[in-house]
């Protein structure tokens, strides 16, 4: 099945929506953990660990799930299919990978992180297992930015070609 030009523009916007979502939400998360990490405000530390939590247990899900359901259709029901191109492909192990590292780590770290941070306030900042979370959650939140903005980079310009020729039907 394929889909017509005004179906399918519905679906790309729902599908760039998705990923302003999810790309936005990382640049918050990047804002709010350098601010945590700036901060010797107890108030400002659990808020910014607070704000994350609510984010990575609901716009971070949506979103990531959102814009991998209608991407796997955008491929499905256009000319560009799952395995057709090699920018596709790419495109799909930067996914899965992001997916992993969104609903396992990051989502893991920022609940490790939340908890410690509200229970101990500003002597989190002293904690071995806070620290560790932290650096893990900084470094997850670069490389979901730097994925996620590599996905738009290759979807833009489309580089690499056909897979393979016979694959045309």
């Amino acid at each position: 099945m394929k889909l017509s030009i005004t179906p399918r523009r519905w679906l790309l916007s729902l599908h760039l929506l998705f990923v302003a979502i999810l790309f936005g939400t990382m640049v918050v998360f990047l804002v709010l953990s350098i601010t945590a990490a700036a901060t010797q405000d107890e108030t400002i530390l659990k808020g910014a660990y607070t704000s994350m939590y609510v984010l990575a247990t609901s716009s971070v899900r949506a979103s990531a799930i959102g814009s991998v359901v209608t991407g796997v259709l955008l491929s499905v029901w256009t000319r560009w299919g799952l395995f057709r191109f090699y920018w596709i492909i790419f495109k799909e192990i930067l996914t899965v990978a992001s997916i992993g590292l969104a609903f396992i780590g990051m989502s893991v770290w920022t609940i490790q992180t939340f908890s410690i941070a509200s229970a101990e306030g500003l002597h989190a900042l002293d904690s071995p297992v806070f620290i560790t979370n932290r650096l893990q959650l900084f470094i997850g939140i670069i490389l979901q930015i730097g994925s996620l903005g590599a996905m738009i980079v290759v979807s833009v310009f489309k580089p690499w070609g056909r897979r393979n020729q016979e694959l045309k039907h």
